[in-house]
């Protein structure tokens, strides 16, 4: 499969000396999923905004679909839409006009234009919103308009900078149903976000920046393999606290409330040893899963090394 994202030897340089990237090598492949992952600083909005062609390179090659953005940034901006960290739309502009607007910058068809604005806030659940002005709209409502607006060119590449950040938990999942489903549909989405169960749950491949280089550069699940410990949440049938686990070989459990614990599971543990250990004490267990967020895991671990 041919590559959506291409970027070799990119350094980027600041007029202060500051360094924000030092020599990135990456490949995003055609129909991917791909996360981002950093903490503040690292150089991943730096990326985003070479690639986009809003801050220029220092050195180096970056071609989206082919095309440098460099030397063809007009042809490479037709095969992407970006979704940034700021609402950056006319608070005053109805919700509708703001995805027609960004259709003329595109030239399309007046005609399309409708067909398509109608389409994604339809999808994206704001077609009732429509003749509103946007100013009115919820956080999490300005955000899913900026994706209809990215959208509205039918782009080859999605670049989606924190695109849940003070979104509420079921408005962050029905984000994920949609992206997953254009995705399913062959456009290629680039994550940044600092949910680090979002990129777990929706992202097949992750290169995570630390001081402007990648440090890792894998598969979400190659990734996951290397922690050293798994994580699971016990829920009870009767109450608990955590006097039960004193004098126990259950020395690690961390109750969460009184129908809830989770418990690490060390390098060689296994789940039917846990089982044993709680029959003893007369914990009796409904449901059993693992935790999700494990990624976080995996940034402390570095953190300790480091």
């Amino acid at each position: 499969m041919a590559s959506a994202i291409s970027i070799q030897e990119l350094h980027k340089t600041y007029a202060n000396g500051h360094q924000a990237l030092r020599g990135v090598d990456l490949e995003v492949q055609e129909q991917d999923f791909f996360a981002l992952l950093g903490p503040n600083g690292a150089g991943k909005s730096t990326l985003i905004g070479i690639i986009s062609t809003l801050v220029r390179q220092t050195s180096g090659n970056v071609s989206v679909f082919g095309k440098s953005v460099a030397t063809h940034p007009y042809e490479a901006k037709l095969d992407f839409g970006i979704v940034p960290q700021e609402v950056n739309f006319s608070p005053f502009e109805k919700v509708a006009d703001v995805v027609m607007t960004q259709a003329g910058y595109y030239g399309l068809h007046r005609s399309v234009a409708r067909e398509r604005t109608e389409r994604y806030l339809r999808q994206l659940g704001l077609w009732d919103k429509r003749d509103n002005r946007s100013r009115m709209l919820s956080g999490g409502m300005k955000r899913r308009l900026m994706i209809a607006r990215a959208l509205v060119h039918e782009p080859r590449l999605l670049i989606l900078d924190e695109p849940t950040a003070g979104v509420d938990i079921d408005l962050r999942r029905s984000m994920w149903d949609f992206l997953q489903e254009i995705n399913k549909g062959g456009t290629t989405i680039v994550l940044t976000t600092h949910y680090l169960e979002e990129a777990e749950s929706l992202c097949r491949n992750i290169a995570i920046f630390d001081d402007g280089r990648i440090t890792e550069c894998t598969s979400m699940k190659s990734l996951l393999n290397k922690l050293e410990l798994q994580t699971f949440i016990f829920d009870t049938q009767y109450e608990i606290d955590m006097h039960v686990f004193r004098g126990s070989d259950i020395g690690h459990a961390r109750i969460l409330d009184t129908h809830s614990f989770e418990i690490d599971l060390k390098p060689g543990e296994d789940l039917s040893q846990i089982f044993t250990h709680l029959s003893r004490i007369n914990i009796l267990v409904k449901n059993v899963r693992s935790k999700t967020n494990r990624l976080e895991q995996f940034f402390l671990s570095r953190a300790k090394i480091s």
